[in-house]
């Protein structure tokens, strides 16, 4: 469970996710939709958020479910693949960006290194359980 955010971190990250929206706005092309998959922190929820998003209806937010671990691990994986093979790199045509990422990618799958799945059966069944009773709840 995430701690509750302090009113002054919220700011800075309603300011952060307008200008990342923003960046997006200006540098993909108008004619297209732009889908962005965000986990549930609420400054992507914020009124000033919601409302901009209510000005630019191309943008279409897909939210990760809460509790679900499993994601953790494909972040994890992402991580790993900006921390080894883009970050503090510099990538003129997008070619040079493509080449590095396949460079990790086959490094990568030549020595793997599996994630190893920490959460018990029961304790999966367990979120499963409590998430129906919301939604049950939700329903009604």
């Amino acid at each position: 469970m995430r701690a509750p955010t302090p009113p002054l971190e919220l700011a800075e990250g309603q300011r952060e996710i307008l200008r990342f929206l923003r960046r997006i706005d200006r540098e993909v092309p108008k004619g297209l939709a732009v889908h962005l998959v965000l986990d549930n922190y609420g400054t992507h929820k914020h009124p000033n958020v919601v409302t901009w998003l209510g000005k630019h209806p191309r943008f279409h937010l897909h939210f990760t479910p809460t509790s679900s671990s499993w994601l953790n691990l494909v972040e994890r994986w992402f991580r790993n693949l900006a921390e080894q093979a883009i970050r503090r790199g510099v990538f003129q045509p997008v070619p040079d960006l493509i080449t590095a990422i396949e460079a990790y990618l086959e490094a990568n799958n030549n020595d793997p290194k599996p994630f190893v799945w920490t959460a018990t059966a029961e304790q999966i069944l367990e979120k499963v359980r409590r998430g129906r009773v919301t939604l049950n709840r939700i329903a009604s």
